[in-house]
This record gives C-alpha cells, structure tokens and sequence, in this order.
C-alpha cells in the first residue's frame, strides 16, 4: 500500500486493520521492509506470523473485489516467500460486504488459494475471516462489531506550524547542530517534549496522538521515536509544495548584492532560504537562482527596514525574492546563524527546495545523500 498521500484511502484502511488486529492481542508491524519491497503489516501471536496485504475498495460488488483480492494474494504470498517465516494474508476493506460476497470469496479462496488466510472487513460492520487463529477477528453480519470508527480524511493538521517544529526537536539529536538549532534530548513524553520546544502540553499531546494513530510513533522505546520514517517525510514534503505568498524585488541602488542582501536579511527580521540557504551551509548544488529570503509576512514597502528595495516589473530583472514562510515558528526557530545572519535549517531547506521548478530535486538529493539518508530511512549514524 502506498501512502503517498496524507489520509489516503488506503492509509486510512491499513491504519485499521492494523488496529482490529492490536485489539485482538496481535503484534502489528507496519510495512516492514521485505527484500526490496514492503509488506503493508507484519502480524504476530504466539507462534503465528502472518504477511498481511491490505486492498480497499468502496464498492462491495464481487467483479470488482476479487480481482482486488486476487492481487492481494500473490502480493502477500511473495511477502510471506521473502521473509521465510511468515505465512500470506490477504485482506480487502470495502464499504458493504453482503453474505453472497462472502459466499463468493470462500469458493474463491477454497478453489484457488488454500493455504492463504483471507479477510473480508466492511465498514457495515462485517468482520470475516479464515484462518488458523483469526477468530478474534470473526463478526458476522448484524453483530455489533469493535472496528474503529474511521477518522475523517481531512483530521487536523500534523503538519502545522508548531508540530513542524516539534517534529525538528524529536528529530534534532541525529543531525549536526550547525545545521539545525533546536534542543537536542531523549524525550520520555509529551511533558518534557513540550517544554524542550516551549509549547504547551497539549499541543504535545495532540501532536503524539497523530503521529501514533498513523504509526509513526514507536510504542515499544521508552522515549518518543519516530519511525516508518520515509513515510512520514514524504507526507511531511508534500506540504512544502503548497504555494506561499511572494515578492520579486529588485535593489534600489544596483551593485555590492552581497552586502545589500545581509542588510536585507538584518534589518527585516528575515532568514535566507533555499538554494542561498544551501550554499551558506555549504551544500550547494544549483547555482543561478536568485536568493530567497523568508519573512513572517509580506511587508509594506514604506517600512524603513525595506527601503533599499522596490517590486520588480512582471518582465523586469529582480535580485532577491521575499517570501512569506509558511510554517514561522517552525523555520525561525530552526534557523542557524552565520555572522548574525539567519539561514534556514538543513531539514527547512530541503522540504523547501523538492518542490522549486527550479532544479529543486537535484538539491533536495543532493541534501539527502549527505545530511539526511540516516534520519530519513530511521537508522541514525
């Protein structure tokens, strides 16, 4: 299951089986890596492992799931291969199953693939299953069944300004201190979290209830760790990509950019971002694009800290760009300081640059070969 997408249906149904089965007493494992692939679960009992491959479906007509659970099968049959003590699961989640589906399903199964468990989970509240130690799992149609109400897709935003931040904190101890400013500890919860970040508890807590509801949350550390990690970033870097508010600006007087542009940056309460941002930290890749700086909003031009410079004509050459940050807290509190100039964080700069037309991706690489391949991937140097 691919969760590219923040909510997406498909994350949405993982999240719940995966739950169904941590209800039942399972040990759930969320796509583990399995030779170059994943698997969408790894589920343990005792001494019963299951390879759980996971389709979703509204509909609940049988043309349409079976093919789904069809797929679902051979996927998780070559899971339970590669990991060699793990046996296949297939499970489809639909909006309606009716016992007519399920009649077909197990014709299906007993025909073509025995030695596979098969679930059937629907949002009426039908639970079916077969499969040795699955009958926690069983609810018929008409029971009342303990699946988890599912959450809407639009939950509320964990990746707003103060969680960006607090999600640098957690992660701040794998990366060089000049090249992210934030405190840099094992937190054992939202409490001390909380104050690391000087945020309140609740915000805390609200923030660890959405990194564990989606998985992203180690349950077995004794301290707050992030896992399934390249997920997360990918769900963390689509958020770069909303568009922000900017200006083209060009100086009043032409000449000396580099003295002009530290002015700039000293005077308007303003952080260098992007490829500028990379080059201070020297990790540098694009050259040719002119220096954005980031500001907490947009000025006006007749504030005394921006008189040196004028908008730029829709043709006309510019020097700089200001753009107004996103994310405030999270980028000025991240900032590094160079001379007493603030420049973007590594992790800022590289959520930043993936989503410029500019080369941006060759960037982003670039940053993540040689600062964030460990963080990303989770196995810290």
């Amino acid at each position: 299951m691919n969760p590219d997408a923040p909510s997406s249906p498909a994350k949405v149904s993982e999240d719940l089986i995966a739950q169904l089965f941590e209800k039942d007493g399972w040990k759930v494992q969320r796509e583990p890596a399995v030779g170059k692939h994943h698997v969408d679960l790894l589920v343990k009992k005792k001494s019963r492992v299951y390879a759980v491959d996971i389709k979703a479906i509204s509909e609940g007509r049988r043309d349409r799931v079976i093919p789904l659970l069809s797929q679902a099968i051979l996927q998780s049959q070559s899971a339970a291969r590669n990991l060699g003590s793990a046996r296949p699961m297939a499970v489809v989640h639909v909006g309606d199953a009716k016992e007519i589906l399920l009649e077909k399903v197990d014709r299906f199964a007993q025909q073509f693939a025995p030695d596979v468990a098969i679930g059937i989970v629907a949002d009426n509240g039908v639970r079916h299953f077969i499969g040795d130690g699955l009958e926690g799992l069983q609810v018929e149609a008409g029971k009342k069944s303990r699946l988890p109400d599912r959450p809407p897709v639009h939950a509320s935003n964990m990746f707003s300004d103060l969680n960006q931040w607090m999600l640098k904190v957690l992660l701040a101890p794998e990366i060089p201190e000049h090249l992210l400013s934030a405190p840099r500890d094992n937190y054992r919860n939202v409490s001390e979290l909380a104050k690391a970040a000087s945020a309140s508890v609740m915000s805390a807590f609200r923030l660890s209830e959405q990194l564990h509801e989606r998985g992203y949350l180690d349950e077995s550390s004794r301290h707050l760790k992030l896992v399934r990690r390249k997920a997360l970033f990918e769900q963390w870097q689509s958020v770069g990509h909303r568009s922000s508010p900017e200006m083209r600006m060009r100086y009043v007087v032409p000449g000396a950019t580099e003295q002009k542009l530290r002015k700039v940056i000293l005077g308007g309460n303003a952080c260098l971002g992007l490829f500028a941002a990379a080059d201070a930290l020297k990790l540098g890749h694009v050259s040719g694009v002119q220096p954005h700086v980031f500001v907490e909003r947009l000025p006006r031009l007749n504030n005394s800290a921006w008189r040196g410079l004028v908008p730029a004509a829709q043709n006309e050459p510019f020097d700089l760009v200001l753009r107004q940050a996103p994310a405030p807290k999270s980028l000025f509190r991240g900032a590094v300081y160079q001379d007493g100039i603030a420049i973007a964080d590594v992790l800022q700069i590289w959520l930043d640059v993936s989503a410029h037309p500019s080369r941006g991706q060759e960037q982003a690489e670039l940053i993540r070969k040689k600062v964030l391949r460990n963080v990303i991937e989770g196995s810290p140097s």
